[in-house]
């Protein structure tokens, strides 16, 4: 049975750095849960981890896809598990990292997307059309999930265009995958006032001009990848909708807020949290599952 580790916490708590450590004690190598760091070019605002931050660890799921390109849930399970097979073959531990929950969730509970999960040619159609007419066609097939969705949310509006159609509607079956999940947290405030500081260190590196960079390549909030925290607020600045100030302190309050959010997930999925300052003890904890299952 293929085994892997799953480091997972809020943005900002460090999972990256632990993670690292984690691969050379285990013979890891390390495949992101993040669905912003996938995207090229989102360098900045996606605290993407660099190749000298890798210490020569393998990183999977950086940088493969163009930034007006989508993925889906069922883009990730599908992706992971194929990489989760891949590393055990080459006699090494999986350490999944990040901080998307649905995608772990759907990674570890099974989630079965009804076959492909989606239907690409549909799709591809639907993409073709603007966010209006999706949602007036799907007022007409499914009136009460339309009234759930914005009128706007054209990924939302054609999933459930998806479900409609095919019924693909994913159902957890369980994984086979034997795995051992905690998260790292910290006290609240010590985590806020990284976050804080981070969102400046990001200005300071120049997340403005990597978003401005971005919005001349055609890219809107339409995109996926722009609707990222970080990415919308300084388009809003960019576009002239709030000012510099406003922008900085959206960007802290929507990281901040996505971090509660993030933690409330974990504990509903009763992950174990652990303190990030305890890394002796996480590490125990981890050595202790490795030598148990290792044959």
């Amino acid at each position: 049975m293929d085994r892997a580790v799953f480091v997972l916490g809020p943005t900002g708590v460090g999972k990256s750095e632990f993670a690292i450590k984690l691969a050379k004690l285990f013979n890891g190598q390390i495949i992101s849960a993040d669905s912003v760091q996938i995207y090229k070019e989102l360098n900045i605002g996606s605290a993407k981890i660099t190749p000298e931050q890798m210490q020569g660890v393998k990183h999977f799921c950086i940088d493969i896809l163009q930034p007006n390109e989508e993925f889906s849930v069922y883009d990730f399970v599908l992706l992971t598990r194929q990489l989760i097979e891949k590393i055990n073959a080459e006699g090494c531990l999986p350490i999944v990292v990040g901080g998307t929950g649905l995608y772990v969730k759907a990674l570890l509970e099974g989630y079965d997307f009804g076959g492909s999960g989606r239907n690409s040619e549909y799709r591809k159609e639907l993409w073709g059309k603007d966010a209006q007419q999706l949602y007036d066609m799907l007022k007409k097939i499914a009136p009460h999930r339309a009234e759930q969705i914005e009128v706007n949310d054209k990924k939302k509006i054609i999933r459930a265009l998806e479900i409609a159609e095919f019924g693909n509607q994913p159902k957890s079956n369980g994984t086979d995958i034997n795995f051992l999940a905690l998260a790292l947290n910290m006290e609240r405030q010590s985590l806020y006032n990284k976050i804080n500081n981070r969102v400046d260190q990001m200005l300071k590196e120049g997340l403005i001009e990597e978003v401005e960079s971005l919005k001349n390549q055609g890219l809107t909030e339409e995109n996926q990848s722009m609707k990222a925290i970080g990415y919308k607020e300084v388009l809003w600045f960019l576009d002239g909708k709030i000012d510099k100030m406003q922008m900085t302190d959206l960007i802290k309050q929507h990281t901040r807020n996505y971090a509660k959010r993030q933690l409330t997930y974990l504990r509903g999925m009763k992950i174990p949290l652990f303190d990030r300052n305890d890394e002796n003890k996480i590490i125990e904890y981890v050595r202790e599952w490795y030598d148990n299952t290792t044959n």
